[in-house]
């Protein structure tokens, strides 16, 4: 029985086998990998160091100007803004003033065009008046001749 389970181990147990080769890639995957990594690492550090070193500065450089002018364009654009604001409520006051006087002056008119035409519509009711009595007049003489003639 000692040589069966020999022969069952070397013939379906791989195990120590597998485990063998699996420990060997390890290794070697480690060593390759690592000096790898390692360069890669340097090559990243070195391109970090250039651009802290020269891309940056010149970028806060760059940056810098380009805020200073943008800064100066809109202080001149709201400095702008500001002036027509003020022109624009000026021309709001002046047409508002016009506006004003324009109708203090159509007021007056209509005023003074009601007192015309009460004054005429007085006129017109006294020169009624005096038709009614003139003709009043007329019709009493008229019927004191017709009284003459009609005792005829």
């Amino acid at each position: 029985l000692p040589d069966v389970g020999e022969i069952y181990s070397r013939l379906l147990d791989h195990r120590p086998v597998i485990q063998g080769e699996i420990r060997y890639f390890i290794k070697e995957f480690e060593e390759k990998r690592g000096l790898r990594e390692l360069r890669v690492l340097e090559n990243l550090q070195s391109t970090i160091l250039g651009s802290k070193e020269q891309v940056l500065p010149s970028c806060e450089q760059a940056m810098q100007d380009c805020l200073r002018e943008a800064i100066q364009r809109l202080q001149a654009a709201n400095s702008r803004i500001h002036g027509l604001r003020e022109r624009e409520q000026e021309e709001r006051k002046l047409q508002a003033d016009k506006l004003l006087a324009g109708r203090e002056q159509r007021v007056a008119l209509w005023e003074e065009f009601m007192r015309e035409q009460q004054r005429k519509h007085a006129e017109v009711e006294e020169e009624h008046r005096k038709a009614l009595e003139r003709l009043k007049e007329q019709y009493a003489q008229m019927e004191k001749e017709l009284a003459k003639y009609g005792a005829f």
